[in-house]
């Protein structure tokens, strides 16, 4: 046993700058040989700790003969210690300047025991052979504001579960099963993507992961860091995307944990007033330390560059970028002006969004931002926070409160479904139906809508195909896509079964063909045009609470443009007429009606109708949705030239 330094002093200077972006690759436990001598480097950050100890199982749990050593008074402890193999489990035992003795996991581990155990484990994440190169290659290239993004969320804990015996209380798929299953479902079903809930090691499960304690962990209840890169490996073969939660807001006061780390608030604010949510009984990580910074920058490279994931979802931006979110008067300290907004998290988001689109520009980074909070989309060279994407609250809030009314109230509250043009471009925006909108007595998707059991399906189809022509890239959380009739609970698998009835079998069927139908015409996602995408037929019609609009390229002739008709109603309109600005013929590409599988066609007929000079007739029945195909502008042939003698 040795104490060969492996931190050096320029580690030490990036770290203290906030700018050491391979952290990770110097702090945790790393395999390796000095000296010919194989085993195990630690090394962890703890600038105020009296003495630091590694214990495993290799020692027997007791740290007396692997006392650390801190050099040039870095903060830095670190220690090789021989022998100490891959999977070797270990903590840290720091003793306090109080007194006190701490047993801590490692903040950089790369593996974790299987909760309810709390250690690290010793992994080597260097050594898994990927076959993505090609995937990696083309998203480097591809301008991935100009490509469509439909996001199927998942908790892998939850999404299917198979108990095998009595000693399976988990049921939980592992990688590998879910490298087989979730990929191909969600190649199947024609989602571009998937994010992927509770990734990052997390001790309970009643948190679905938003409680990190290993952020550079994938969590060990479904397999090892190798099997979890087998399956985004097997995503990316599949074309599909990979998106993780993120969660740089918070972490738990789990004892093994963040909190307190070395006896001190090392990672959080000191002051509880900045410190603590007290709604949420967590600690705030303070981005005002260089090396907390650090941590958390590094944290997001090293995912999308050891992982090969695509984007970040970060949660909880708004939590972050408001000094007094979720307290009252006293317990919020104002900035440096006297405003609510925190200048050090502010930076940071900028840091991050700069370092990562340097970087990694195949990569997106996600916020879930739940106000309406300027530029977070825009570059900070523009005053921006620099996130890719930004989840549209706002829309979704309308867009569920519109359409759980009962069909009498809706005529009242039509403007809930057209305010969200007035801003669907002030930012890159992501429509989400995600899993906060599906538990705590919120109902599942279809109980939130009226009627009827047979009007609550074709209510939801008709919002599906809505959401589907709203500017916005698009997001449904697992379960959605068949009805789930019960509300989403970690605990328990969707209920699959549910697919033996026609009902929730055509819902999954029509989501289906919604989501192949946004991947073949561009005209569904091209939005870096703007208002170009866009345009209202009639977005005044609220007598009968039917909208009318259309999606287009850019091209004056409308040449590649689809159209929208949705009706909100039981009510059957058999003389329904749709303004249309070209003859032509038009093709029906999507009914929601059940069974209709006859092709369609509209011929435009000359007459003015919503401000149009040609007229589709379009008998509409209850709650029908209609997608309809703009003719095909066809090229006149070239008028051969006479021969000259």
């Amino acid at each position: 046993m040795g104490n060969k330094n492996v931190i050096t002093k320029d580690d030490c200077y990036l770290f203290g700058k906030g700018t050491h972006y391979e952290i990770y690759e110097k702090l945790g436990a790393h395999v390796t040989t000095i000296d010919g001598v194989k085993g195990t480097y630690f090394a962890v950050w703890a600038p105020h700790a009296v003495n630091v100890a590694v214990i495993g199982d290799f020692n027997d749990w007791l740290g007396f003969n692997h006392n650390m050593k801190m050099e040039n008074d870095s903060g830095i402890w670190e220690l090789f210690i021989p022998e100490v193999e891959e999977g070797a489990m270990y903590k840290y035992v720091i003793s306090t300047q109080s007194g006190d003795t701490l047993y801590k996991a490692d903040p950089y581990g790369f593996w974790a025991e299987k909760r309810p155990g709390n250690a690290s484990r010793v992994a080597n994440i260097d050594n898994y052979k990927w076959k993505d190169a090609k995937w990696i290659s083309e998203k480097a290239k591809e301008n991935h504001y100009e490509l469509p993004m439909s996001i199927y969320e998942v908790h892998p804990g939850s999404w299917r579960k198979d108990f095998k015996g009595p000693d399976d209380e988990d049921g939980f798929y592992d990688y590998k099963r879910m490298a087989k299953e979730l990929v191909a479902y969600v190649k199947d079903m024609g989602y571009t993507h998937v994010e992927l809930m509770g990734i990052l090691e997390h001790p309970f499960d009643g948190s679905w992961g938003y409680q990190v304690v290993g952020y550079y962990a994938p969590t060990s209840r479904y397999g090892t860091p190798q099997d979890f890169m087998y399956l985004v490996d097997a995503f990316h073969k599949a074309g599909i995307g990979v998106i993780l939660d993120w969660v740089p807001a918070h972490f738990p006061k789990d004892a093994h944990g963040l909190a307190m780390f070395d006896g001190t608030p090392l990672y959080e604010y000191a002051d509880s007033r900045l410190g603590e949510h007290p709604d949420w009984g967590t600690k705030v990580f303070d981005y005002s330390k260089t090396e907390v910074v650090n941590f958390l920058i590094a944290n997001a490279l090293f995912w999308v560059e050891k992982y090969h994931i695509d984007g970040l979802r970060v949660d909880a931006v708004a939590s972050m970028l408001y000094l007094d979110y979720g307290r009252e008067d006293g317990q919020w300290v104002p900035n440096k002006y006297g405003g609510n907004e925190n200048l050090e998290a502010i930076e940071f988001f900028k840091h991050l969004s700069s370092v990562m689109n340097y970087r990694n520009p195949r990569a997106y980074i996600i916020a879930e931002e739940s106000t309406a909070w300027p530029k977070v989309t825009m570059s900070p060279k523009d005053g921006g926070l620099g996130f890719s994407y930004k989840w549209n609250m706002g829309w979704m809030h309308d867009f569920l409160e519109y359409t759980k009314l009962d069909p009498l109230f809706k005529k009242g509250n039509h403007n809930k479904m057209t305010f969200g043009l007035t801003y669907a471009f002030s930012e890159n925006f992501i429509l989400v139906l995600s899993h906060d909108e599906v538990v705590h007595l919120k109902c599942s998707m279809i109980n939130k809508m009226p009627g009827y059991p047979q009007d609550k399906f074709k209510n939801l189809k008709t919002a599906y195909t809505f959401m589907l022509g709203h500017p916005g890239r698009k997001l449904l959380f697992m379960g959605q896509e068949f009805a789930q009739l019960q509300e989403w609970s970690e605990a328990r698998s969707l209920d699959w079964y549910l697919l033996d009835e026609p009902e929730h079998k055509d819902m999954q069927e029509y989501v289906k063909k919604l989501l192949h139908l946004y991947k073949e015409y561009p005209a569904l996602y091209t939005e870096t045009k703007g208002y170009g995408a866009f345009e209202w037929i009639n977005a005044n019609d609220c007598e009968r609470s039917i909208f009318s609009f259309i999606r287009k390229t850019t091209e004056a002739d409308y040449k590649n443009s689809i159209g929208f008709v949705c009706n909100f109603t039981p009510m059957e309109r058999p003389d329904y007429v749709v303004g249309v600005p070209k003859a032509g013929t038009y093709k029906r590409l999507v009914t929601t009606e059940t069974g209709e599988k006859q092709v369609v066609s509209y011929r435009a007929k000359k007459g003015e109708c919503d401000g149009r000079p040609y007229r589709l007739e379009m008998p509409l029945r209850p709650y029908e949705s209609v997608v309809f195909e703009f003719p095909k502008t066809r090229k006149k042939k070239a008028t051969p030239k006479k021969k000259t003698k």
